[in-house]
């Protein structure tokens, strides 16, 4: 793939999946902003989809 496609991929992704989160709104208030972003890379399906799309950007350059 192409590294715009890529891009464009990710964030299409993010906007349809990571704003209005219930999850991660729900970690930010109990555990703070840092959990809940640890919680999204490592163990929601989406941020492991996203984390393999940078890893490939990472590796296109």
């Amino acid at each position: 793939m192409e590294r715009k496609k890529l891009i464009e991929e990710a964030d299409g992704l993010m906007k349809d999946y990571c704003n209005d989160c219930f999850l991660y709104r729900q970690n930010k208030i109990e555990y703070g902003k840092r959990r809940a972003h640890r919680f999204c890379i490592s163990q929601c399906t989406v941020g492991n989809k996203l984390r393999g799309y940078g890893e490939k950007l990472s590796g296109a350059k």
